[in-house]
């Protein structure tokens, strides 16, 4: 195992259904093989219904705690995969947002793939910023006062945080590489 971000808090946040696969499981699986600690809260401690491509029902993963359980001070991150019933659960969700929204003011960064975004968009947190997705969250991204670009990973510190951003999962590795080197500019 790498200790390239040993001691980092990653938090991964879901909704309990909906979720793109491979926006949950690889990144959670690779920070950890870099050596951060990661845990994945949804909003119910019960399994999450995870897809392949939005429409093909994948195997459950249990989260490791409640987003109701969630203490925002102790993460130093936290991502957002997608999914676009993941996304549009979260977004309406009271806690997610307001988790966002503190995270932020703690001066952590947000990293969001895919249709995570929307979440954002909900929390009010994206105006002034550069940022990608999906495509097809374009149009609600730049109606919420951000600039949205078409581009494998953006990251943008605009509005005093950071925000990484992805469009989907051919984008991941990108993705992840750009979370871990978050770490690397911030200890150096």
């Amino acid at each position: 195992m790498s200790a390239e971000l040993d001691g980092i808090r990653v938090l991964i946040v879901t909704s309990n259904t909906g979720v793109e696969r491979e926006e949950l499981l690889l990144p959670r699986d690779q920070l950890r093989a870099l050596g951060a600690h990661v845990t994945h809260a949804a909003v119910e401690e019960i399994d999450v219904h995870t897809f392949r491509h939005d429409l093909i029902p994948s195997e459950p993963v249990r989260p490791d705690m409640a987003l109701s359980d969630v203490d925002p001070g102790t993460f130093d991150i936290v991502v957002i995969p997608g999914g676009t019933v993941n996304a549009d659960k979260l977004r309406t969700n009271g806690p997610a947002r307001e988790l966002v929204r503190s995270l932020i003011a703690a001066d952590r960064p947000i990293a969001a793939i895919c249709h995570g975004p929307w979440l954002l968009v909900d929390a009010e947190v994206v105006k002034g910023k550069t940022l990608t997705s999906y495509p097809s969250l374009r149009t609600d991204l730049i109606n919420a006062g951000a600039m949205w670009v078409d581009e494998p990973v953006v990251r943008s510190d605009a509005e005093g945080w950071t925000l990484i951003t992805s469009r989907k999962p051919d984008d991941l590795p990108d993705f992840v590489d750009a979370i871990a080197a978050e770490f690397s500019v911030r200890t150096s």
